[in-house]
This record gives structure tokens, C-alpha cells and sequence, in this order.
């Protein structure tokens, strides 16, 4: 009801006082008294992702939000590299996530999401130790490989029989789950199956992360009351970490190379602010693991092939590409698929924003001042969009950009595509995340003909994940 209320109070004062054009020379958002730039924001918030993007192209790449009074909602949006490379590499040491991020992102307890200091040093370091073992690398070739064979062909040949209509971004996710769950806690779900059994932590993250999202928008006192009373998005919220938790407790490492399992047996006396004996810690290791690695490889691969559908010359080059010069073996080949996976990523990142938050004053390249805790939101879909960065044709998929005349890979710094974040907290699973990519891409590619729906209505979901809303519908 709170809810209702503040929403059906601001469309009143929104329609009353705002619908009017902006003339030359006006503010991109006005600051009212009271409800700050609020009513600018509310018309556009199904499509925000958009929106933000025109903000910061019509104000020079960064931009201050000033919210309600005493909301906690002020925080400057940018999309500046200049700005990028300062707050994540240059200055690091003055931009952990803060104390605001760690409340919003609470589900995340202590993963390595969310943490900061010398407990994420820990965890970064003991991350690398695991994704680097060799053991490790054997059985995400070996998990990816039989979820391949066990799952998502004997799917795909059936959807392919019975000519049925399927959700990519669904199948996907049931994928990246069965898989990500395998090598972080050693169960397999066996989400990914003809029949498509009920996956109850898939919607419990999603919620999670929709909630998250409207955190950072909502006045704080707001979603601290829903919290403390157990309505809306804050009850299925904390409905969801019980679901959370129970698929979690399945997870009973029987591959004796999963993260659990090394988190289990950790070494305390080399990363001393590791517990493995305690519970919800080695909850928030796996939860943020397997976490990361369903949901951001499975939007890349969902857009991937929305891209490809619309695009059928790209399409063809890669299906060429796959029967000339494809090697099981060396991935690294594939020289215009793995263009084509960034420049999606480019597009469509996974995680559309990243939060920020300075220790101490600073002032960024760009000539604004910050102010200790204050909110600081990087827009990397809008960074990817921007003319002055990109060019002219940055709206364009075009993958040739990727490659050189040469015919290999160019290089572009992290600052500018950020689709595996920059700096010390660069993704560590990049190099997992594109071979998976890459070999559901070859599969799929090589073997079946889709093509989505006719009519189908493609949209982004406003939360911390680029989803589509409702799914990718295939034939």
C-alpha cells in the first residue's frame, strides 16, 4: 500500500505540473522543492535504462541526480572513461562499494560481491587460487560438455521435433545454473530437461536482483519500512533467501574440485578472514558465486541471438566461421564469433550500472566534486552507446569494429567496455564466462536454424541484471 500511494501521488503531481514541453536552454531535469528531480525520473522508469543514456548524452556524459529531500536518493550518474578509469583503477583505494552499497545489496551477505577491504582481498585472491586450478578448469570443460550432451541438445532436438516455441533466455538460465552449480557446489540441479522442472531459485534471484535495483531509487526510510513490515518486493525478497538457502544445502561436493569445497577446506592461517565453519558464510561465498555465473552469461547469451536473429548476415559469417575454422580444442579461433560476443556485451552488458561509493572528497576528471559516502552510479549501458566514444554508428551491431585489418581481435581498456567491470575487481570468470559463450554458441549455431517469434515484444526488465521481461520466444 505504501507503494501504491507514493507512486499514485507523484503521477498526480507529474500530470498536474509536468507534462509540458522542455524549451531551449531548460534544465534536462527540473529540482523541485521538496521532491527534487524525482517527477523527471518517474515517467521513464520502465524504459531507464534508455533514459539514462539521453541524460548523460545531452549533459557531457555525467550527471547529478538530486532526490527527494531527506531521501538518500541524490547520486551522479556517469559514463565518462575519463571518470571510469579514476574511481575503479587510478583511485581505487577511495572507492569501495560503502557502507550504503552493503545494505542495499544485504541478500548478498559476505560474497565477494559485496564486501570490501581486506575481506575482499581475501576472497579475490582465494577466487583466483580456484578459477586457475587446474582441477578446476577440467570440470568446467567436463560439466559444460555433459550438460551439453545430458541437457540442452536432447532440449533442443525435441524443441526442433515437435517444432515447439521455446524461451531462449529460460533455456539459458537453466543452463548457466545446472553448470554454475555444478562447479561452485558440486550438485547439479538438472534444471535443463524436457521437462522443465520448476526452478525456484531462478525466481528467487530474479526477485533479489529487481529488488536491489529499486533500492537505489526508492527513498531509504521506504524500503526499510517494507522491509520491517514484509510487503512488496522487500517480502518476497526475504522469502526468497530461504529458497536460497535450501537449494543451496543440496550442494554436498561430491566433485572434490568445486568452490564449495575448497571454501570448506580453505586455508585460515594464508586468508585469515575466511570461516569455513561457518554456515552463512560459505552460504554468501556460494550464493554470490553461482549467482554471477548464471545470470550475467546467460543475458549475454540471450542477446546474443536476439542480435543474430535481427542480424542474419552476422549470423551467416559466424555459421562459416564455425564450419572453416572451428577446433573444439582452440576456441580462440573463432575470431568473429568472439567480436560478435562483445559487441553484444557492448550493447546488452549484463549488468547494466555499477555503484560506487568515495571514502574520502574527491573530485573526478570530468570537474565534479563528490563528497564522502555519497552515491556514485557507473552507467555502462549508456557507456556503451555514446557517439563520442563509440563513433557515429555506436547504435549499430556491427562486430567488424572488434577486429582488426590484420583479422585479429582488437583490444579496447576495460574503462571504455566495461562488460567485465575494471580495475583490481575485474571479473575474474572471463575467461570461463566466454568459453561457455562460445560453446553454446557453436552448438546452437551448427546445428539448428531459430528464429524469434513474430510479434514478440522485447524489453529489458528495470533490475540489476539485463533481462528481457518476457523471455526470448524461439522457433
Amino acid at each position: 500500500l505504501p507503494e501504491v500511494f507514493v507512486a499514485f501521488l507523484f503521477f498526480l503531481v507529474f500530470k498536474h505540473f509536468f507534462l509540458h514541453k522542455k524549451s531551449p536552454g531548460q534544465p534536462i531535469l527540473k529540482n523541485w522543492p521538496v521532491l527534487g528531480m524525482l517527477p523527471g525520473m518517474l515517467p521513464h522508469i520502465p524504459r531507464i535504462f534508455d533514459w539514462t543514456f539521453e541524460v548523460l548524452e545531452a549533459s557531457n556524459l555525467t550527471f547529478f541526480f538530486k532526490g527527494p529531500w531527506l531521501s538518500g536518493t541524490d547520486m551522479l550518474f556517469t559514463a565518462d572513461p575519463r571518470n571510469i578509469h579514476h574511481i575503479l583503477s587510478l583511485n581505487f583505494g577511495n572507492y569501495p562499494k560503502g557502507p550504503e552499497f552493503k545494505k542495499i545489496f544485504d541478500v548478498l551477505g559476505d560474497g565477494i560481491l559485496s564486501v570490501d577491504l581486506e575481506l575482499w582481498e581475501d576472497l579475490r585472491k582465494s577466487n583466483h587460487a580456484i578459477f586457475h586450478h587446474p582441477d578446476f578448469l577440467e570440470l568446467s570443460v567436463s560439466s559444460n560438455t555433459s550438460k551439453l550432451k545430458e541437457g540442452l541438445v536432447p532440449f533442443l532436438d525435441n524443441a526442433a521435433h515437435e517444432k515447439i516455441v521455446i524461451d531462449l533466455q529460460d533455456v539459458f538460465k537453466r543452463f548457466m545454473f545446472d553448470t554454475s552449480s555444478i562447479l561452485m557446489t558440486g550438485y547439479d540441479p538438472m534444471s535443463l530437461s524436457i521437462e522443465m522442472p520448476e526452478v525456484e531459485f531462478g525466481e528467487a534471484a530474479e526477485t533479489g536482483e529487481e529488488a536491489i535495483y529499486y533500492r537505489h531509487f526508492k527513498p531509504v526510510i521506504l524500503w526499510r519500512l517494507q522491509n520491517w513490515l514484509g510487503i512488496g518486493l522487500e517480502r518476497k525478497m526475504r522469502s526468497s533467501l530461504v529458497t536460497v538457502n535450501q537449494e543451496l544445502s543440496r550442494g554436498e561436493s561430491k566433485q572434490s574440485a568445486d568452490a564449495l569445497t575448497y571454501y570448506m577446506n580453505v586455508d585460515t592461517t594464508k586468508y585469515r578472514l575466511l570461516k569455513p565453519s561457518n554456515d552463512t558464510f560459505i552460504r554468501d561465498v556460494a550464493f554470490s558465486l553461482v549467482l554471477s555465473g548464471r545470470d550475467t552469461t546467460s543475458s549475454a547469451l540471450t542477446w546474443f541471438f536476439w542480435l543474430l536473429s535481427m542480424h542474419p548476415q552476422v549470423l551467416s559469417k559466424i555459421r562459416k566461421e564455425i564450419n572453416t575454422k572451428y577446433d573444439p580444442t582452440d576456441l580462440e579461433k573463432l575470431v568473429y564469433l568472439h567480436a560478435a560476443l562483445s559487441e553484444t556485451m557492448r550493447l546488452y552488458p549484463p549488468l547494466p550500472f555499477n555503484h560506487k561509493s568515495p571514502a574520502k572528497p574527491d573530485v573526478l576528471p570530468s570537474g565534479h566534486k563528490v563528497e564522502a559516502n555519497s552515491k556514485i552510479v557507473i552507467c555502462i549501458y549508456a557507456l556503451g552507446r555514446m557517439r563520442s566514444i563509440w563513433g557515429e554508428d555506436a547504435f549499430d551491431f556491427k562486430p567488424e569494429r572488434w577486429i582488426s585489418k590484420s583479422g585479429e581481435l582488437k583490444h579496447e581498456p576495460s574503462y571504455k567496455f566495461m562488460a567485465f567491470n575494471a580495475g583490481p575487481r575485474a571479473c575474474l570468470g572471463k575467461h570461463l564466462a566466454l568459453l561457455q559463450m562460445k560453446i553454446v554458441a557453436v552448438e546452437i549455431i551448427q546445428n539448428y536454424d531459430f528464429k524469434v517469434t513474430e510479434g514478440h515484444k522485447i524489453e529489458a526488465v528495470p533490475s540489476i541484471v539485463l533481462r528481457m521481461k518476457h523471455g526470448l520466444n524461439t522457433l
